[in-house]
């Protein structure tokens, strides 16, 4: 019997969970498995390759350089086999199976709610496992497999993925009530020179598109107060430490009325955040997920063209 014959599935899931976890506990109550079980099956697996894949320390359990190299394929190998699962069920039973969605926080909690509805209403056999992670974290997590397709701001860099645009959001000024804009029928850019601007913290996306605009306005940037969330710098605004620019779609889900703030366009500034669809272009559901792709678009264009603005495509 070669090593081949001697891996199983089991060996995969097990060490990719032991590998995302780092830890023999955590990944065994995961797996729902014993820590001795674990171990024996991580030791067989090593033992049938010829390597170590981890290093057993104090400090915890730490993937070895050819550990790295080797979970990339094992993603693969899991997912192909997840895949043919899912399409043996789509054929079968017209049940696509569950599918792993990664989505910004700044993105999915506002935008998912109008469109998974209508999506399940569609496919009822389909279910969505909706993670969040920052958008530079998504993109690498698409590509080694932790994610089966990702929902994101632009940009999306990796030559490994396929991309489909959905639609551009623009951002919404809020100022408190008693600020000095809040009474001002109009707000141009010329009223933010010198602007406090409040952001959440700097490895969001979100605070670079901010930054940027800041420059573009001469307004400034508060770095000694950054909110966690959206929720977090609506709070700040109310509170009085500065105003803050955010997305159109979380204003329209979050602030139902303006008697805490004002929400404003500003005249002259036209900040658009471009939103997508991702998956690797490996992906052995990329028909299916083109499909899903252009079914957000329609939903997008039938229920919130008076917040985002949709892009046309297929």
């Amino acid at each position: 019997m070669d090593a081949l014959d001697r891996i199983h599935l089991k060996h995969i899931r097990y060490f990719i969970a032991l590998a995302d976890h780092g830890s023999f506990r955590q990944a065994a109550f995961k797996l729902n498995i014993t820590q001795p079980t674990l171990s024996a099956q991580i030791a067989a697996l090593e033992e049938t390759l010829g390597v170590k894949l981890f290093e057993r320390s104090r400090q915890g359990t730490l993937i070895t350089p050819v550990g790295r190299e080797v979970l990339a394929r094992a993603r693969r190998v899991l997912e192909e086999a997840q895949s043919m699962v899912n399409r043996a069920e789509y054929v079968e039973g017209d049940d696509i199976g569950t599918h792993r969605l990664g989505v910004t926080p700044t993105l999915g909690p506002y935008l998912l709610p109008h469109v998974l509805p209508e999506v399940h209403s569609r496919h009822q056999n389909l279910k969505l496992y909706v993670r969040e992670e920052v958008p530079s974290d998504l993109e690498l997590s698409l590509v080694d497999g932790q994610h089966d397709l990702i929902l994101s701001t632009l940009p999306i860099m990796s030559p490994e993925l396929e991309v489909a645009p959905l639609c551009r959001e623009p951002l919404r000024l809020i100022v408190a009530r008693e600020h000095r804009l809040a009474s001002k029928k109009r707000i141009n850019r010329m009223d933010l020179v010198g602007e406090p601007i409040l952001t959440i913290s700097e490895h969001h996306l979100f605070h670079r598109q901010i930054t940027e605009l800041c420059e573009q306005v001469g307004a400034q940037v508060r770095r000694d107060y950054e909110g966690s969330s959206l929720d977090t710098l609506r709070q700040m605004v109310v509170m009085g430490m500065g105003s803050a620019f955010l997305p159109a779609l979380y204003v329209k889900s979050e602030i139902r009325n303006e008697e805490e703030v004002r929400i404003a366009t500003v005249s002259g500034v036209d900040v658009m955040r471009n939103h997508a669809l991702a998956w690797r272009l490996s992906s052995p559901s990329r028909p299916f997920y083109r499909n899903l792709a252009q079914e957000i678009r329609e939903i997008i264009t039938r229920t919130l063209t008076e917040t985002v603005i949709p892009i046309k495509g297929r």
